[in-house]
Formats: structure tokens, sequence, C-alpha cells
């Protein structure tokens, strides 16, 4: 890969990760990665959930997949072969993992190169971890600059989103070296004011209340999401929709922009609201 002026500044690695499954993890680092290179920084995308890897399928390009991550950190590809070239966004690549080995196969040290490379070449690095707190999650957080914690208004998800961000604090190279912390932001997804006001949903000023990051997005329960996951299109490459632009607004406001916070369906002027001072 070309290596960078030593003036350049080098990429910056953010986790995508979770406690539980199934709140729209790969889902979320998909439409993050390609909202940035939408916005012309170069991006690259990782897979690390070996053995179960989907990434590819949301980025619709399972069928082009030859050589993965971890044939990189064996030594049996160059990461150039692995990289796949997103086909609608001229600055989005994605690194697949692979769907025949274990999580055994991820080390340590095959990570850290291979990520330093790609912090040579690319402004964003997304590591769309495993969800849990197994070694693949692990290791995809390790090394992280940034987190953005995807959680639904769930009790359990919640609950399992505040583990995760305790290995943040500690179980990082950051933590580990007494550096700076990782930047950790919380990314609410499946929010349905409708059940919320029935009560079968946690709002979203308790979600605060227990996790104590800073809140990067809401996005809506949103039909918009399955269609774009199901026919390989990140979500904010799709027809425009509530959940396109709820993932537009995180991630203006990954980039450092200041974007007011609208909670979906909300009827009166919820907290989020009054802190911008405007109805949401």
């Amino acid at each position: 890969m070309t290596q960078l002026k030593d003036d350049s500044p080098l990429g910056k690695v953010i986790v995508i990760t979770s406690g539980k499954g199934g709140v729209g993890k790969t889902t979320s680092a998909a439409a993050i990665s390609a909202g940035l290179a939408k916005r012309g920084h170069k991006t690259v995308v990782i897979d690390f959930d070996v053995g179960l890897r989907n990434l590819d399928m949301i980025m619709g390009c399972e069928r082009r997949v030859v050589f993965d991550f971890i044939n990189v950190i064996q030594g049996d590809a160059r990461l150039k072969q692995a990289l796949i070239k997103d086909k609608r966004v001229e600055t989005l690549s994605i690194l697949p993992t692979s769907q025949t080995r274990d999580k055994d196969a991820l080390t340590q040290e095959g990570v850290e190169k291979v990520l330093d490379e790609l912090r040579q070449e690319f402004d964003y690095i997304i590591c769309d971890s495993p969800a849990g707190i197994e070694r693949g999650a692990q290791l995809a957080m390790f090394f992280a600059d940034e987190a953005v914690v995807v959680t639904n208004p769930e009790v359990s998800s919640v609950r399992d989103s505040d583990r995760v961000l305790g290995l943040l604090s500690s179980k990082t190279r950051r933590a580990e070296s007494d550096g700076e912390p990782v930047k950790a932001q919380v990314l609410l997804t499946r929010h349905d004011q409708s059940r919320i006001d029935k009560g079968e949903m946690m709002t979203v000023e308790d979600v605060l209340e227990l996790l104590a990051v800073p809140l990067i997005g809401i996005v809506p329960e949103s039909n918009a999401v399955l269609r774009a996951s199901n026919t390989g299109m990140p979500v904010v490459l799709d027809e425009p929709s509530s959940a396109s632009a709820a993932y537009d607004d995180a991630v203006s406001r990954l980039l450092g922009e200041d974007v007011p916070m609208r909670i979906p369906g909300e009827k009166r002027p919820g907290f989020i609201g009054r802190l911008f001072g405007r109805s949401a």
C-alpha cells in the first residue's frame, strides 16, 4: 500500500460494537462507513465476526470475496488483494472476514499489523465487531480510538451495552497504557415511540441515564433498514427515509458537527428536544 508522508495524520479506528446480538450493529457499521465515504473521507470497513460474516452481504459484495481478513493475518494474501472497492462510492472499501475459520484465527499481533497498514492509507477504519464480549469483540475494540455502542431501548440490550462500556474503559490498548480513553458514544436503534408510550421500551432519557455516555444518534424502527440490508445497500445510500436521515445525522456528529437531535415520532417536547431548545 502507498505510504503517506510523515506529516500526514494516521487514520482513525472506530469500533462499532454491542453487547447483544440483533441490535443492528452490522447495519450501522455499513451505514456509518458509507456515510463517511459519501462525504469524501477514504473509509474502510472490516468484518471481525469470523465464521459468521454478514458485512459482505449488507454491503452487496459477497460474490466478489476472494481473500479475506484471516488470509491477510495468516500471510496467505496481501491486504491489497483482500480489500474490495465499493462500486457505488469511490472512497469506500470493504475487508470481509472468513466464513469457515473460527475466532482463534484472529491474533492481536495480526490485527495490529493490518490496522497499522490501513491507518496509512485510510482516513477512517470502521471495525464491525461481533456482539458480546468474547475474543473477536475484544480484539475489534482493543486498538480503537473511538467506539459507537449500538443498543436498542430494551433493558437487556442496555445492560449488555453497559458491560461493553466497561471493557472499553479497561481492556483496550489506550486503557492499558494509561492513555487518553477510547471516546465512547451510544447509537440507539429500533426506536419506536409508540412502544415507548405504551411502556414496552425504555425512553431515551432512561437509556442515557444508565449508560452515561454521549448519544450520537437515534435510528427509528424502519422497513427501509430491512429493505436496504436485503438488497445489499447501506441504508444511507438507499432512497431517502427516516432511518437514512438518522444515520446521516449520526455521521455528522461523528465528524464533530453540531446537529440537533431528533426523537422520531415524539409528539411532545422531550428531554433531547428541550436540550437543543426545540421540539423534536
